[in-house]
């Protein structure tokens, strides 16, 4: 699946991440962009999970920005799903 529009989730406040995702052209791949607090503690969990969520969700020609303050893995699972979500114009029950 691509991107429909451009979206986010999350915050940029401690304990919390923040990712923004913009639509690529066709055949573009996937193009991340991530910066944590604690890359060199976490740094290949925190890859993991993202890659295995955009595997799961399909996610092609997608550019991710991340920018981590140190979120667990249940924190950066649902931001990254919402904006997932968002992205794809699929959010429901929402203000």
């Amino acid at each position: 699946m691509k991107p429909k529009i451009a979206a986010q989730s999350g915050t940029f406040e401690s304990s919390d991440v923040i990712f923004l995702i913009e639509p690529l052209p066709d055949n573009s791949g996937r193009k991340l962009d991530i910066s944590s607090t604690v890359m060199q503690q976490y740094g290949s969990s925190f890859n993991r999970i993202v890659t295995e969520m955009l595997d799961e969700y399909q996610m092609t020609d997608i550019h991710l920005i991340a920018k981590d303050k140190g979120a667990l893995e249940p924190t950066i699972k649902a931001r990254l799903e919402t904006a997932i979500n968002r992205s794809m114009e699929r959010q429901e029950g929402t203000l």
